[in-house]
């Protein structure tokens, strides 16, 4: 009698892990998350996609019940910090984010990469844009864009524009800039914004191409010039400053942004827990107003559209840098 009871309960448990062993995933992804998530950021701390990660952490952690640990992984153009998610476990506990040269500028400019975006990361929402400024220096004639088109037409590659090196984000917009006016510049490389900015302030070149966030207090106080914003839209930091494509120049729209990913193959569930998740911690108010504050615009675009835009600027950017011979140094 016990023997045949505990066949039968037996033959119940197989019957029952028959039923739930297809599901047992659903119930693991269900659970996500149940311990700390990584948030790699490939660039060193305290610069802009740093911000954006310290800025969301605390939020994004309270709703989802567990810490986000900010892991900055900077160097080789954000490459280090990129493949290593791209290569890390698709279980939705370790998580990037990075600006458009993880996503798009690198692939597009760099023959070799040891991981391709599309292939191996899985967007998630990109949740802000850092819009680029076109300045001159006060010292300069030009007080609107086609007054400085006017010029470079006169004097062909003799207008100089600063770019932080070869296929920066700078650089890039440079190029859309002269290529949509039908101009000639010369591209002058700079370490970072603090030289470039002070290198036209001071006279030693005419243009700079920079992160609103950056050149705004230099523009208010009247040492430099704004012309347009190269961004698809106006800045709230200055709001008055038109886009080149209100000015007539669409094509040399360049959008610098901020993207979550994850590795390629994290379970459907787990993405779309945490798109939830971001889209609502960016509708925060106050986490809002302290991107503004930093000359960002936060935005909640989804998956799909991310990739749209990913795979989109990659074609763009890379029919660019064979017309104009960039190459990433």
């Amino acid at each position: 009698m016990n023997l045949a009871i505990s066949r039968r309960r037996f033959g119940l448990l197989l019957s029952a892990s028959a039923v739930l062993g297809p599901h047992a995933p659903a119930f693991a992804q269900d659970a996500w998350p149940e311990r700390p998530i990584k948030l790699v950021v490939p660039f060193p701390p305290g610069g802009g996609t740093d911000l954006v990660a310290r800025a969301m952490g605390q939020t994004l952690s309270e709703r989802l019940g567990q810490p986000i640990v900010v892991d900055n992984r900077p160097g080789a153009s954000t490459i280090i910090g990129t493949d290593a998610v791209a290569k890390a476990a698709p279980d939705g506990y370790t998580l990037l984010l990075s600006g458009s040269t993880s996503y798009s500028v690198n692939p597009a400019l760099r023959a070799k990469l040891p991981y391709d975006p599309v292939r191996d990361l899985a967007p998630v929402a990109i949740v802000a844009r850092t819009p680029l400024v076109l300045v001159v220096g006060k010292g300069t004639p030009w007080h609107s864009v086609p007054e400085l088109i006017a010029a470079a037409k006169a004097r062909p590659k003799s207008i100089r524009y600063a770019t932080f090196g070869s296929g920066s984000g700078p650089h890039l917009a440079g190029e859309l800039f002269a290529l949509a006016a039908g101009i000639q510049l010369q591209d002058i490389p700079y370490k970072g914004s603090s030289q470039s900015s002070m290198a036209v302030i001071g006279g030693e070149i005419e243009v700079g191409i920079d992160t609103v966030a950056a050149v705004a207090p230099h523009v208010r106080s009247g040492k430099l010039r704004a012309l347009g914003i190269v961004g698809a839209t106006r800045s709230s930091m200055l709001p008055e400053v038109r886009t080149l494509a209100e000015q007539g120049l669409p094509d040399a729209t360049f959008d610098a942004w901020y993207g979550f990913a994850a590795p390629a193959r994290t379970p459907a569930p787990v993405i779309d827990k945490l798109a939830r998740a971001v889209t609502a911690t960016m509708a925060n108010a106050s986490l809002q107003a302290q991107l503004r504050a930093q000359g960002m615009e936060p935005v909640a675009i989804g998956s799909a559209a991310f990739r749209a835009q990913m795979e989109g600027e990659i074609s763009r950017y890379r029919a660019l840098a064979h017309r104009a011979g960039i190459a990433a140094e």
